[in-house]
């Protein structure tokens, strides 16, 4: 069995599918599946979309793109809205210098809100990261000065800096499908680098399908993709690669393996 740590299956691209989507996953060998939010104000939806599949689990927060026409949330609001059964992280949250769909002081103020939440509720942090590594080992050594927290960064896309310091303080790393692009040669490194017991895989579909299906629409199935090409860099079989990813998963995510009995 593997996870897609990482997926937004109440984006329209999957509008009217899920269920086929759902069925794909599982002949794929996919068990569960997180979708995150990136809206407060769609995570009814999102909670929604968790309650109707028994293998489906949320998150709640602020995409960091998302931050300044969001409603200002503070931790407290987080940890309230987190305590349903199905909410087993926060997130997504963090930085994105790349596109500055918000201003930096605002993403950074609502990604501090979140390692609050995290570190009171003992929920891990869902973190985006792009064009933003200076920033983030800043905020991510800060607020671990202050008191630990679990969490990954998700699509992992940096150089082995970023991950060196985010392993230092006990974060986990996820793979998408960038990792099997052409071009990721330095992101295979780093791969090759991460311990195993780090490690999660993902999709962030519907967006950065894998190769063999680049330039489609991604959904979980596509996770197996990401997981072969990971688990050959580890030099890893596939049943192995799929069992310690997985136990991985519902380590951090303590809550959903709580809510499944494992």
């Amino acid at each position: 069995m593997l996870v897609d740590s990482h997926c937004h299956l109440d984006f329209p691209d999957f509008e009217g599918e899920l269920d086929d989507v759902m069925a794909r996953a599982k002949d794929a060998g996919i068990g569960h599946m997180m979708t995150i939010c990136t809206r407060v104000t769609k995570f009814d939806g999102v909670l929604a979309l968790a309650e109707a599949y028994d293998n489906v689990f949320c998150t709640v927060g602020i995409h960091p793109h998302n931050t300044e026409d969001e409603p200002e949330t503070t931790a407290q609001e987080l940890i309230g809205l987190s305590k349903h059964p199905k909410v087993v992280g926060l997130g997504e949250t963090g930085l994105d210098f790349f596109y500055f769909n918000s201003p930096r002081d605002i993403q950074e103020k609502s990604f501090r809100a979140h390692i609050t939440a995290a570190r009171e509720t003992g929920l891990p942090l869902v973190i985006h990261n792009r064009d933003s590594d200076e920033d983030m080992i800043r905020v991510l050594r800060d607020e671990h000065a202050r008191g630990p927290f679990p969490g990954v960064i998700h699509c992992f896309s940096s150089g082995p800096e970023l991950a060196e310091n985010v392993m230092e303080i006990g974060l986990s790393i996820s793979f998408s499908g960038i990792v099997t692009f052409k071009t990721a040669d330095v992101l295979r490194d780093v791969a090759r680098q991460v311990p195993i017991e780090r490690i999660l895989v993902e999709t962030d579909s519907p967006y950065l399908a894998p190769v063999p299906k680049r330039g489609k629409r991604n959904e979980p199935a596509f996770t197996a993709f990401t997981a072969a090409e990971v688990a050959g860099l580890k030099g890893m079989d596939a049943d192995a690669f799929a069992k310690a990813t997985t136990d991985n998963y519902f380590r951090l995510f303590s809550k959903a393996a709580s809510e499944v009995g494992t």
